[in-house]
């Protein structure tokens, strides 16, 4: 048997009807190995990474399909990625007889002609994707720690292309809010019909030609507009006539794919690039005359839209008339200069089958049948309208047009802006807003924090990265040296980073053992030193009021006859007063009532059991802090990893259905 391995599994089928019985097509599923989860997996100087396999079920059926196998053919995607994952499943099963074959298209003669012409691993290439991989490691594990102690929020996370795409919404959003409207005024003069090819046709005032000073852009007095609209008859002062073409676009990119299916058929770019076998430039059916594939109406509909484009691709330029004239009067003895520019299609050309470009958001030219005008001849408008506008800021950033920026801009590669999307927005830095996406204020948070101290948030940092790592996939740069450069950078960028965040103890003064400690799952919020033992409230991510240990009391403990403490302070913003064993083991607890200890009614367990983890629930009467109002609820033995309670119905059982917030 021969062995071929791909890395989607949604390719197998389409592959194995190519070959012959005597081949098996298996798919690896993208990587089989990556760095581990909680370590860097990577030692300094050498940045050696220390893999651990992430599939190890894809692993143990393709190590039985290779112990079947005579021949193994490593088919993975012909760029670094692919090449890597080559290089993981010949390292992983140690083969030591291997072919190493691409090919372009999935037609059964590109992959007869890729099979054919196998070739050895570059290695160069695969140190090139280690060298991308590692460096994200570097940014997300150096950097995510501090960042959380600093702006003190949990679970924040620093991405070395994530981090820039959070930036670029940010930075959108508050030039949106900063920006200030300025109304201005434009000219329009309408003329009559004429030669029979037009219904009326328009010169628009140039106000820029005499009338502007060099650092002004707009028509801010309105009667100035007025009188240059008042002009009725003009001087031809130029015409010109000639052709122009529109060249179709060329196939989707893995970019220009997602923009397009965002555009015409409000996909998301993660469901486009699951729907397309996460396809890569250049992205073309590879038998045009099929009209219609896929199962689902959503794989038919973009199906079409790739094909539609790249038919569209092949076809003839569209072919347009344009007539450009400039006319002339004198307003007040200033020249007014008036541009009547008018295009007609001549040949429709891509246009036949493609109205548009679907992965940009162009407005099209207005049609003006401008007639032929005669140079030093005199033309008389029939009408003019003064047009009052106002400026507008840049429009929110959609997914498409985030898109569009980022690979504008060099940040990160297209094959993974579907994820980056993903994360950012799972992570609670931005949110959806009719269609347009918006900061979050934890957004703005990781920005504000990272963009004064860290260089890889500058939006030029990934395009000059991305140069790096060419340079290690031709082999002018080592991956040792890229990872170096990257590492001495990061690292003093972190020092001044922590420097400038570091809180100093209150108490002792200490600056290595004084940190707050949050978690929003357990529920407390506070600082702590380890040097001199002090802890503090947190007040607005800062240490406020001192918190006092508990005061031992000579009351004794009903259960072990140990002393007892006086717990006070704050949690959550409600206030406690209470005593408590000192035996931790014991545990027992005791109202404070009138500065004496009672002890609590132990809360009845019933025969209810939880629906979340089926341990036991208890019954709990209190009193509503907002409403003041008595309530009943059942509360889950097992807290503090289980937290569920539920409501009371008539009948006196749980409600599972209706639970509290």
């Amino acid at each position: 048997m021969k062995l071929l391995i791909v890395e989607s599994p949604g390719k197998i089928k389409k592959l194995q009807s190519f070959l012959d019985q005597d081949w098996r097509v298996a798919a690896s599923v993208g990587h089989i190995r990556d760095l581990p989860d909680q370590d860097y997996g990577l030692i300094p100087p050498a940045f050696k990474p220390n893999y651990v396999v992430s599939k190890p079920d894809v692993v143990n059926r393709l190590q039985s399909l290779i112990q079947q196998a005579d021949e193994v053919y490593l088919a993975s995607d012909p760029d670094r990625e692919g090449e890597a994952i080559a290089w993981h499943l010949k390292d992983v099963f140690g083969l030591s007889s291997y072919k190493r074959v691409t090919y372009t298209a999935i037609t059964k003669a590109d992959v007869e002609a890729g099979i054919a012409n196998p070739r050895e691993l570059d290695m160069a290439l695969v140190h090139a994707q280690e060298a991308r991989r590692a460096l994200d490691r570097l940014v997300g594990y150096m950097v995510s720690g501090p960042l959380c102690r600093a702006v003190a929020e949990n679970k924040m996370s620093a991405g070395r292309v994530q981090s820039p795409a959070v930036r670029l919404i940010v930075e959108r959003e508050r030039e949106i809010k900063a920006f200030v409207s300025t109304t201005h005024y434009g000219v329009e003069l309408l003329f009559e019909r004429v030669e029979n090819i037009s219904d009326g046709w328009k010169a628009v005032w140039l106000p820029k030609e005499g009338w502007l000073a060099e650092d002004q852009d707009y028509v801010l007095d309105k009667a100035v507009a007025e009188k240059v609209a008042a002009v009725r008859t003009l001087d031809v002062l130029s015409f010109e006539e000639k052709e122009s073409r529109a060249a179709p676009p060329a196939p989707f990119t893995t970019s220009s794919l997602q923009q397009a299916a965002s555009n015409a058929l409000k996909f998301k770019p993660k469901k486009t690039m699951d729907l397309a076998q996460e396809a890569h430039e250049a992205i073309r059916p590879t038998h045009i005359d099929v009209e219609t594939a896929g199962e689902s109406a959503d794989e038919k509909a973009l199906y079409s839209l790739i094909r539609i484009r790249a038919l569209a691709s092949q076809l003839a330029d569209a072919v347009f008339a344009v007539r450009v004239g400039r006319l002339g009067a004198d307003v007040d003895g200033k020249p007014a200069v008036f541009e009547a520019r008018g295009r007609t299609l001549l040949e429709k050309g891509w246009k036949e089958v493609l109205a548009s470009d679907d992965s940009e958001e162009k407005e099209e030219e207005p049609s003006n049948a401008v007639p032929e005008l005669k140079p030093n001849g005199q033309v008389v408008a029939l009408q003019g309208l003064v047009s009052t506008k106002k400026t507008k800021p840049k429009p929110r950033f959609k997914e498409a047009t985030l898109v569009r920026e980022m690979e504008k801009r060099g940040i990160g590669r297209p094959a993974t802006y579907a994820a980056i999307l993903e994360n950012i927005t799972s992570r609670d830095y931005l949110r959806e807003e009719k269609g347009c996406l918006v900061p979050t204020p934890r957004g703005e948070k990781l920005v504000d924090a990272l963009q004064p101290c860290f260089s890889f948030l500058d939006l030029d940092f990934t395009r000059s990265m991305e140069d790096a790592l060419d340079d290690v996939a031709s082999g002018k740069l080592t991956y040792a040296a890229c990872l170096g450069t990257m590492y001495d950078k990061l690292s003093s960028e972190l020092t001044v980073f922590q420097e400038k965040h570091v809180v100093p103890c209150p108490e002792c003064g200490d600056r290595e053992q004084f940190g707050h400690l949050y978690s929003r799952e357990k529920g407390y919020n506070y600082w702590r030193c380890k040097a001199c033992g002090a802890s503090f409230a947190d007040a607005q991510g800062r240490p406020g009021a001192k918190r006092e240990k508990p005061a031992q009391t000579e009351f004794p403990c009903d259960t072990c006859g140990k002393p007892l403490n006086l717990v006070k302070g704050e949690k959550n913003g409600r206030a406690y007063d209470f005593f408590s064993c000192l035996d931790k083991a014991c545990g027992a607890t005791y109202d404070n009532v009138d500065g004496k200890p009672v002890a609590r009614k132990p809360r009845e367990v019933t025969e209810h059991k939880c629906a979340k983890c089926g341990k036991p629930l208890t019954l709990y009467e209190g009193i509503g802090k907002q409403s003041g109002k008595p309530y009943k609820k059942f509360n889950c033995t097992g807290y503090p990893k289980c937290r569920q309670s539920y409501w009371v119905k008539e009948d006196g059982t749980p409600d599972f259905e209706n639970l509290p917030k």
